[in-house]
């Protein structure tokens, strides 16, 4: 991930969905204004989502996703469909594409149901008019082939994008000349040339609310501290190196992880440190998912799929068995789990972590995410998310 490049995370999503042949793939081409899905005539040519990420005025950095066809048939058809069903967990603004000569269908019809019924704001597009009179009804009438409409379905877009400041990870807890400092382990985990993404997004956070930041590593923050003429407003660790930090950090300075930053400005911040709580209840067997946003490669020492598993069966004493999921796969059936834990979601949009979070409390399943368990389980929890008055 470029330092000059607004992550896929931070992006408005916005996906077409609709029947095979509707125009999807057009109408996404029309509206960006260059080729970026594959078009035909031949039903079915989408077959996976396809997303590009762009720039499109005025709504800034956004990501568009072209999904497949929603009637689709057979085995394979089914499996696309399922596919294009996944992407709507993450969609911040859905346009429905439809052909404006026939009236709404049952699957039509179901999609906005879908749509109404998980808040998601979405603009209702008749597409073909060019082949057709009829003007009736609810709508932005549209033609891809000639783009008719494009400059009113663009308008109707802007109108539909819900107007919701984006939450700050830490920079609503600074004054202008407040100093922070952040740990940033550099291990074998650590991307070669590069700090990862959280670690970017906060030190952004931090340089916007006018405050300065000191950046060291572990085992330097004692003496890190020991050069500041005044203590920092916050120290801000790796989850993994929780323990140390706030062994060296004195107890009048507030201390966190980029993890729970990641867990306050996506979730629901007090819900998700209470899912911890189940590591203390854990039995012999019991089944724990652990999930992660993205799909880095594993390392011998990966805090997922090592470290932490390691950690629970230390904390709770018991015999366990994981679960573990990466990027956009994530099971919709839980409750054979006891708890899932999730990683920060930094490569995540904000709604499909919330999705997450929600499916899990809707089958009664405790989930919460590593540095919320990493602190619980140190024993700094209480510490940890003193900052933000919890």
């Amino acid at each position: 991930m470029s330092l000059n490049e607004t992550p896929s995370a931070d992006r408005l999503h916005i996906a077409f969905f609709g029947k095979r042949n509707a125009g999807k793939s057009s109408l996404m081409n029309a509206v960006t204004n260059q080729p970026m899905a594959i078009v035909s005539d031949t039903p079915g040519t989408t077959t996976d989502p396809v997303s590009k990420a762009m720039e499109l005025l005025p709504l800034g950095p956004v990501l568009m996703i072209d999904t497949a066809g929603l009637d689709d048939t057979g085995e394979l058809g089914s499996q696309r469909v399922h596919k294009s069903m996944q992407v709507m967990r993450k969609t911040d603004l859905a346009i429905l594409v439809t052909n404006g000569a026939e009236p709404l269908d049952v699957i039509e019809l179901a999609l906005l149901e879908q749509l109404n019924s998980r808040s998601i704001p979405y603009v209702l597009v008749r597409n073909k008019c060019d082949l057709t009179d009829r003007r009736d009804g609810e709508g932005v009438f549209v033609s891809a082939r000639t783009g008719e409409g494009i400059d009113a379905l663009k308008q109707a877009m802007i109108q539909a994008v819900p107007r919701e400041e984006s939450p700050r990870l830490v920079g609503d807890l600074l004054a202008p000349g407040d100093l922070v400092v952040l740990v940033i382990p550099i291990d074998e985990a650590a991307p070669k040339g590069r700090i990862i993404l959280p670690q970017q997004q906060v030190l952004r956070d931090v340089l916007d609310a006018h405050a300065s930041a000191v950046v060291c590593q572990t085992e330097d923050l004692p003496r890190t501290l020991s050069t500041l003429n005044t203590p920092p407003r916050i120290v801000i660790t790796d989850s993994q190196a929780f323990g140390q930090v706030s062994r060296d950090t004195p107890e009048s300075v507030p201390l966190t992880s980029f993890s729970i930053l990641m867990a306050r400005a996506k979730g629901n911040l007090s819900a998700i440190a209470a899912g911890a709580m189940a590591a203390d209840h854990l039995q012999d067997g019991d089944r724990i998912l652990v999930s992660e946003g993205c799909t880095h490669h594993r390392q011998c020492g990966d805090i997922g799929t090592v470290k932490l598993p390691a950690w629970l069966k230390k904390h709770s004493g018991r015999q366990l068995e994981f679960d573990f999921t990466s990027g956009t796969d994530f099971p919709e059936q839980l409750e054979q789990y006891a708890m899932v834990v999730h990683c920060g979601g930094c490569m995540l949009n904000t709604r499909e972590v919330r999705y997450r979070y929600a499916l899990s409390r809707s089958q009664g399943v405790p989930m919460t995410n590593y540095g919320i368990l990493i602190a619980h389980m140190k024993g700094i929890l209480a510490r940890s998310i003193a900052p933000f008055g919890l």
